[in-house]
C-alpha cells in the first residue's frame, strides 16, 4: 500500500466518522491548497524584496484546485489568456504609451481576441484583466517605459502564482488523495 492510498484510506475513515459530505472535504483540501500556496508565494517574495504580492497571491488562488484536473484546465486557461492580455496590453501601451484613451481600447480588443481569435473560454476575463494592469501601469507613471517595467513586473507575479497553484494542486493530489465516494456527485 503506497502512502497516498494509505492517506486517503485514513482520510476517508475520519470524513464518515465526521459526518462530513464530499464537497465539505473538496473545501478543506481548498483552504489547506490557499494556505499552502499563499506561504509558499508570500515568503519567495518577501525574499525578493517584493512589497506587494497580492497579483501572485490572487493568481495562486484562481489557479489552484482540490481537483487537479480542474487546477490543470484553471492553469491552461488563465495562462494562455495572460499571455494574450499581456500581448494587447504591450501593443496599445507602445502605440499610445500614457494617453488614458489607450486603457478602454486595450481592454476592448483583448476581449475581442479572447473571445474571436484565441477562444479558450474558461478565464476569458483574465485577458482584459492582464492588458489593464499592462496600460494601466504606464498611464500611472506617465510613462511608456516605465510602463512596461511594471507590466512584465506584474505578468511575472500572475504567472508565478498560477506556477505556485498548479504545483500546489499536483502535490497535494499526491499526499490527500480524495475519491468521490459512491452516490455522491463530483460536481460542485
Amino acid at each position: 500500500m503506497t502512502p497516498s492510498i494509505g492517506m486517503a484510506r485514513r482520510a476517508e475513515a475520519l470524513r464518515l466518522r465526521l459526518g462530513l459530505s464530499y464537497q465539505q472535504v473538496l473545501g478543506l483540501r481548498f483552504a489547506v491548497n490557499v494556505f499552502i500556496g499563499s506561504t509558499i508565494v508570500w515568503a519567495t517574495l518577501n525574499l525578493l524584496s517584493d512589497s506587494n504580492p497580492i497579483w501572485a497571491i490572487a493568481s495562486m488562488v484562481a489557479a489552484s484546485d482540490p481537483q487537479l484536473d480542474v487546477a490543470r484546465r484553471m492553469f491552461r486557461s488563465r495562462l494562455i489568456n495572460v499571455l494574450v492580455g499581456s500581448a494587447c496590453g504591450f501593443f496599445f501601451l507602445l502605440l499610445g504609451g500614457k494617453n488614458h484613451w489607450m486603457l478602454p481600447l486595450a481592454l476592448a480588443a483583448t476581449v475581442v481576441v479572447s473571445t474571436w481569435v484565441v477562444r479558450v473560454k474558461t478565464m476569458w476575463r483574465q485577458g482584459p484583466i492582464t492588458a489593464a494592469v499592462v496600460v494601466a501601469a504606464g498611464v500611472a507613471h506617465q510613462s511608456t517605459g516605465a510602463g512596461l517595467g511594471q507590466g512584465l513586473h506584474k505578468v511575472a507575479e500572475v504567472v508565478f502564482g498560477c506556477l505556485v497553484g498548479l504545483f500546489v494542486s499536483w502535490l497535494m493530489a499526491r499526499v490527500w488523495l480524495i475519491q468521490v465516494p459512491a452516490g455522491e456527485d463530483a460536481a460542485v
